[in-house]
């Protein structure tokens, strides 16, 4: 399922129209934040996920 250029913009009017013109960079920093943040998991999970394998023979 991927969104097109029409379904993308309704998005960001729904949130707006939700979070307001205020409040819309902070959230945006907030996901920001949030998807670092699972980035770094999930290359922590794989380095240790490697580790493991190498040290197991």
């Amino acid at each position: 399922m991927s969104f097109g250029a029409p379904e993308i913009i309704i998005i960001f009017l729904v949130i707006l129209l939700l979070f307001g013109g205020k409040r819309l960079p902070e959230l945006a920093k907030g996901m920001g934040r949030g998807i670092k943040e699972f980035r770094k998991a999930t290359k922590d999970v794989s380095e240790g996920m490697d580790f493991t394998a190498e040290n197991k023979d």
